[in-house]
């Protein structure tokens, strides 16, 4: 089920096209099979590459000895360290910048150092992948092995702070005295929480077609921003970004793990200028475990204060999280804190343990999934000590501005989402004593959670024409996750032009299309989409200023501050032209615009306001008081999010992230061995997601609301928000339902079930 809430607001346009739940435009070619991704391309002469990986976690290549291989049937190349072409060095664990590090030089194959566990150490590349695989399998290396670090908790005490955390945020904040606050206060938790190392497993694999025409080179792959991809590519080939084409129109899903290029991309344009033919290559599946990063493992505790009225005095979160030797990342997991309650003393840090692994890199909502997961946990142990309802609690420690900004909100309608939610999921139903609901030998409990995650836009631009039979052309490099990014789009074009749907056609995906902020951070329809809806508005100028001056126009001297769009008509007082006949009249070869829109942080609202989208989450669980398993039986997401640019999508994204929190809080954790450096359940066979059967019934209700301090259409990202706090709301369930907390994540039966109560026959 969806709702969303209507009010007496305006349209912004006679249309009504943004808001509606229309079906994906591009749905139609997938379920055809016409949907070309990144591996199904084809180009004459295609070859094979396959990566071998190397089998020890750290250490340098003493011997690699490749005749063999070179000898199989079917073998082009065999690249290694020591006939890879020249790249520049990796360089520093930390760019100057942020940017840089989307951009930087990524050289595969240039060393005979190794950094982690199955890093590329040689390619084979042949007429079929199988004759690849094979040969692959003839390479003998010889390595001279190093001892590593793999173990988070054992070396917590060589933790540093690092200058900062994920996207540039600080990595500590301080207000007023926590420790002084902590100390005095009457009612208090502190608790420690962990959360494992996690991947993202995409359904399409990371793969990558590449192709030179004498010094062009053009990549087919699976990118969720293209000029990141187009600018780590031509900084490793030390080439100019202009000699780069990135084509990733579809793709098969990314969750952050596609937002810079990897081994498959940098070893297919080095093989491809190699042997002067295309080559091919795509990640195995356990190969992704290594090479296409993953979410670190964390150490999180989290220390409240209160008075006894329950009003929060002290706010701490600290974060101690695995990060790779060479290259740093520090996922930015307590910045939410500082913006979530009001705490007159505050206190977030972050803290990294080096160890001997590849990066860590974003996944879905970087901070908040991991962060809220802990955080919300706590705050439904700080209820029940205070013997408060977890709702209430949360409503006495409403902020009236930003905590720690101390700026207004654009929009904050988090109280509104918890009594929506109460209200819609029979909260008042909820027995507040845990163990004690039953139906039979099943425990009964219910839960629920916060959400919150920052709104961002980033630069973007696009480009949008008309031709003399009124079709529709809008260009962006902008790119389709799975997310219904087409569909929004057209949406917002039609919206803008007055136009029917069938009259818009979006081009995705292409690095010569005007450049975009990509797909990411829950920024995408906000960027992409104000971009395209002031090219169309730059559009209705050029057509109302042609109108005016051209003979041919039936609007000749019309007073353009009156015209509008709609219905594919433009209308000026009492005079009316189709929009399709006056462009053949005036301009038959059409017009062209483009439009644009800067960077969130450079804006002024953004400086001015604290913009976030909430939202409130509820889950019951049935857990079996004999064997311990753990059962979802409903769940349900209350949002504010902005004005919702399409209910049907929406509901698909937050449902997915619902999805994610059911597998944080019951089953994912990738396992490294802390002998040799390596994920052992390095597949889906043993890497636990939910499935099918593990999904309940969920509900999705969006309030109604519209942020005009965000951007044109007051709408906010919402890709991530369904994750936050979606598995607190699962984990405070089953403490609910058993009485027992358990908080190394994932719960799992042997964590719960020695700790379950004896419950009689």
């Amino acid at each position: 089920m969806i709702e969303t809430k209507t009010s007496n607001r305006p349209r912004e346009t006679r249309s009504g096209i943004i808001g509606r739940p229309f079906d994906r435009i591009d749905g139609p070619l997938k379920v055809r099979g016409d949907a070309t991704y990144a591996y199904e391309n084809t180009l004459e002469g295609t070859a094979f590459g396959y990566i071998l990986g190397a089998a020890v976690a750290k250490g340098r290549i003493a011997e690699i000895d490749t005749a063999e291989a070179e000898r199989a049937p079917a073998v082009l190349l065999v690249m290694t360290h020591r006939n890879a072409p020249a790249q520049p060095d990796f360089g520093p664990a930390v760019t100057p910048t942020v940017p840089e590090v989307f951009t930087r030089a990524r050289p595969a194959l240039n060393s005979e150092r190794v950094r982690y566990y199955d890093e590329p150490v040689a390619l084979v590349v042949a007429e079929t992948f199988e004759a690849a695989r094979a040969a692959a399998g003839l390479i003998k290396v010889r390595y001279d092995e190093e001892p590593g670090l793999y173990d988070l908790s054992g070396h917590v005490a060589d933790a540093y702070a690092p200058k900062r955390t994920n996207a540039g945020f600080e990595t500590d904040s301080v207000i007023g005295d926590f420790e002084s606050a902590f100390a005095a206060a009457p009612v208090k938790v502190d608790a420690t929480y962990r959360t494992p190392f996690e991947h993202h497993n995409p359904m399409e694999p990371h793969a990558t077609l590449a192709a030179w025409s004498g010094n062009e080179l053009t990549i087919h792959t699976s990118a969720q921003t293209l000029a990141n991809f187009r600018a780590g590519v031509a900084r490793t080939l030390r080439i100019p970004p202009e000699r780069v084409r990135i084509m990733s129109p579809f793709i098969g899903g990314g969750f952050g793990s596609k937002l810079i290029a990897h081994a498959d991309t940098i070893l297919a344009a080095l093989a491809a200028k190699v042997l002067q033919r295309p080559v091919k290559i795509a990640l195995t599946r356990q190969q992704m475990f290594a090479n296409a990063g993953h979410r670190a493992e964390m150490i999180q505790q989290v220390r409240l204060s209160t008075d006894t009225d329950g009003r929060l005095t002290g706010i701490a979160h600290d974060v101690w999280s695995a990060t790779s030797s060479f290259e740093e990342y520090c996922e930015q997991t307590a910045v939410f804190a500082r913006s979530l309650y009001a705490a007159p003393n505050r206190v977030t840090r972050h803290r990294l343990v080096p160890l001997d692994i590849n990066r860590g890199e974003w996944m879905r909502s970087p901070g908040e999934a991991p962060g809220m997961l802990a955080f919300e946990c706590a705050m439904d142990e700080l209820a029940e000590r205070l013997g408060l309802d977890p709702i209430e609690l949360r409503i006495r420690n409403e902020p009236a501005r930003d905590p720690e900004r101390g700026v207004p909100f654009s929009t904050r309608n988090l109280v509104a989402c918890m009594e929506e939610g109460a209200r819609r999921f029979g909260w008042e139903r909820r027995n507040p004593t845990p163990g004690r609901a039953r139906e039979g030998r099943k425990l009964i409990g219910y839960g629920m959670a916060a959400a919150i995650r920052p709104n961002y836009i980033g630069a973007a631009m696009a480009r949008v024409a008309i031709d003399g039979d009124g079709r529709v052309t809008a260009r962006l490099d902008m790119t389709d996750i799975g997310t219904g990014t087409y569909t929004i789009l057209t949406q917002i074009a039609a919206d803008s032009l007055g136009v029917p749907i069938s009259s818009i056609k979006v081009e995705l995906g292409d690095s010569r299309f005007p450049r975009t902020a990509g797909s990411g951070g829950s920024w995408g329809a906000a960027s992409a989409g104000s971009a395209l809806h002031n090219a169309c508005n730059a559009l209705r100028e050029r057509i109302l200023e042609a109108a005016q001056s051209s003979e041919a126009s039936p609007l000749r001297g019309a007073n353009a501050a009156e015209a509008s769009f709609a219905d594919g008509e433009i209308s000026v007082g009492q005079r009316s032209a189709s929009l399709t006949d006056l462009v053949r009249r005036i301009a038959p070869d059409g017009f062209e615009a483009e439009g644009s829109v800067a960077a969130g942080a450079a804006t002024q609202s953004y400086k001015a306001y604290s913009q976030h989208s909430y939202g409130a989450h509820f889950a019951e669980v049935a857990v079996d008081c004999d064997t311990g398993e753990i059962r979802m039986r409903r769940m349900l997401a209350v949002m504010g999010a902005g004005r919702i640019l399409n209910p049907k999508t929406a509901r698909s994204q937050i449902i997915g992230g619902m999805t994610w929190g059911i597998g944080a809080a019951l089953m994912e954790q990738t396992v490294l061995d802390q002998r040799y450096g390596h994920f052992v359940n390095h597949d889906l066979a043993e890497y636990h997601v939910p499935i099918n059967g593990d999904v309940p019934e969920m509900e999705v209700v969006f309030l109604e609301e519209h942020d005009d301090k965000a951007n044109p259409f007051g709408a906010k990202g919402i890709g991530e928000l369904g994750v936050c706090g979606a598995g607190a709301a699962v984990a405070n369930a089953i403490y609910n339902a058993t009485g027992v907390r358990v908080r190394d994540f994932p719960i799992t039966l042997d964590k719960l079930l020695p700790a379950l109560p004896v419950i009689a026959i």
